[in-house]
């Protein structure tokens, strides 16, 4: 037996995977080949749709409700998948083969304190009694870069940070040290300074054990960072595959080199009103604090009507933070929000039903903020119904109108739930369900991360077009700094809860920076190989550790 054959792990021949849709079985997955030996990490890439997800599941041997793998072979370690039983594939889940998720606020038990969670796996399978299992989650923890890693586990996950949450689910999927680790957009919700620790961290964790990965995205430059290979799909077909390198230097399908193309969409930047204009929105002077632990201080900034600010910085830097200030859920311990010249009450109790309606919220995760057994025109009509009064007729033709608004087809769209719409049209409904209150303000809360660049750059389209039809005011969470140069006027950059810049996004950009914002920019990952290893070289490993999320 050669050197190749004792090192494959995983072998694909031919997969084929259906859908359940308009009572019958349609193909969606078209006869997918791939192998993948130990200590490789196969990237796979694609827009929304291309089958990625769908084909990193079944290769544990797993498809989705609603999904069969109807032909193909899954060999993993000599062992084949799609005929073995689900007591065989269960001891495989978790101990051999593990699984990390997009969504860790979504994955984890919000009830149950992280090392808890953690140490189910190999409690389970025997592989360790509690206390190593614990032990061990600590020395993951630490080698994860998690701060305070003997204590970090006994919090709940709402009490740490996404990028914190992230890494903990990484630890987690290692628990058991698996041979194979499935990761399925781990670090797209993340900051740009975070997302090199957790790649960082997980190129480590491929490196000490010799574990196989299948590195499933849709941004290009970190693929480039991780990935031995890369496996480009459409629409459930193989486009092309090849070494990374050579990937990146030479691609040969068209498709491939439209996806290698940068598509950036980018509007003219608006400047401040000049004169006695009010702002809609004023930030002025807030501190907050969770419990006795304070979290924001002097924080300050205005928006106008018709214009962006977005509002950027690391995970835990405040910036949602801020947004639960604005929209009364944290009131401030000091200092006062400002709505259109006048002070709004701290907490949103004591806000009239019209102070409430102005203000309203487009949420990171439409899978998480939309009720998955409730139909579209259900989520959308409801804050119509209750800030305008509507019913009947006039409520779904404004319905109806707000689903033309987003461009989804009323008909097609006005009976059906969440979970049948991709993630993409999930967003738009999102965006629907806020304008439903007729806002004048609206809080974007990291709203195309989750996304793919051709239907985030959809996204941020429309948003724009919303805007300048209803001279919308918009707050922009985000940690992407290609959408901030995309959609932004003006920039305000936080650290640890404070303010550390601001100002027009035209000269934000300029250096000088100051030395946070310096760090951000040069922290957003480019199209070549070799670029996280110069990022970690020059900047050594305890000094990457000081840009961690807090």
């Amino acid at each position: 037996m050669s050197k190749e054959d004792k090192d494959l792990l995983l072998k694909v021949r031919d997969l084929r995977i259906e859908g359940y849709s308009d009572e019958k079985w349609i193909e969606i997955v078209h006869g997918v080949n791939f192998t993948l030996n130990r200590g490789e990490v196969l990237g796979l890439i694609g827009e929304s749709g291309a089958g990625k997800s769908t084909i990193g599941l079944a290769s544990m041997g797993f498809a989705r409700d609603g999904c069969r793998i109807s032909d193909g072979s899954v060999e993993f370690d000599g062992m084949e998948l799609t005929t073995s039983s689900e007591s065989e594939l269960r001891v495989l889940r978790g101990s051999r083969i593990a699984y990390v998720a997009q969504s860790a606020a979504a994955s984890f038990n919000p009830a149950h304190r992280l090392i808890e969670q953690h140490v189910e796996a190999p409690l389970h399978y025997h592989l360790r009694k509690r206390s190593e299992a614990q032990d061990d989650a600590m020395e993951l923890y630490e080698k994860l870069r998690l701060p305070n890693p003997t204590e970090i586990g006994f919090r709940y996950p709402h009490q740490v940070s996404g990028g914190q949450l992230q890494r903990a689910m990484t630890a987690m999927a290692m628990s058991c040290r698996p041979d194979l680790i499935i990761f399925d957009e781990p670090t797209t919700a993340l900051d740009v300074t975070t997302q090199i620790e957790v790649l960082s961290a997980i190129r480590d964790i491929v490196d000490q054990f010799n574990t196989a990965a299948i590195y499933i995205t849709h941004d290009l430059a970190v693929v480039a960072q991780m990935a031995d290979k890369i496996k480009v799909l459409l629409k459930g077909d193989e486009v092309e595959e090849s070494d990374t390198a050579e990937m990146l230097s030479n691609p040969k399908e068209d498709y491939t080199k439209s996806l290698w193309a940068v598509r950036s969409f980018t509007r003219e930047e608006k400047k401040r009103p000049t004169g006695d204009a009010i702002p809609v929105v004023s930030v002025e002077n807030i501190d907050a604090s969770y419990g006795t632990t304070k979290v924001l201080e002097d924080v300050s900034f205005d928006i106008y009507a018709g214009m962006t600010v977005a509002v950027v910085g690391e995970s835990g830097s405040g910036k949602s933070t801020t947004a639960r200030c604005i929209t009364g859920l944290l009131p401030p311990t000091k200092g006062r929000i400002l709505f259109n010249g006048e002070e709004l009450p701290a907490h949103y109790s004591k806000r009239s039903k019209d102070q409430l309606r102005q203000a309203q919220m487009i949420y990171q995760m439409a899978d998480t903020a939309l009720n998955p057994k409730v139909q579209i025109h259900e989520i959308i009509g409801r804050p119509a119904q209750f800030y305008s009064g509507l019913k009947g007729a006039a409520l779904k033709s404004r319905v109806d109108e707000l689903l033309d608004l987003i461009e989804l087809e009323p008909s097609k769209y006005f009976h059906r739930y969440p979970p049948e719409l991709s993630g993409g049209q999930k967003q738009r409904i999102g965006i629907a369900r806020a304008l439903a209150a007729e806002p004048t303000f609206i809080i974007c809360d990291e709203v195309t991360s989750a996304l793919d660049q051709l239907v985030a750059e959809g996204i941020l389209k429309l948003l724009d077009r919303l805007q300048k039809e209803l001279n919308l005011a918009y707050m922009f969470i985000t940690h992407d700094l290609a959408t901030v140069r995309s959609i932004a006027d003006e920039v305000v950059v936080m650290k640890e809860g404070r303010v550390v810049e601001q100002g027009a996004k035209s000269e934000m950009f300029k250096p000088p920076h100051h030395p946070y914002t310096d760090l951000l920019l040069s922290s957003v990952p480019e199209m070549d190989p070799d670029w996280l290893t110069g990022v970690l070289e020059e900047r050594g490993v305890d000094n990457i550790g000081e840009a961690a999320d807090v």
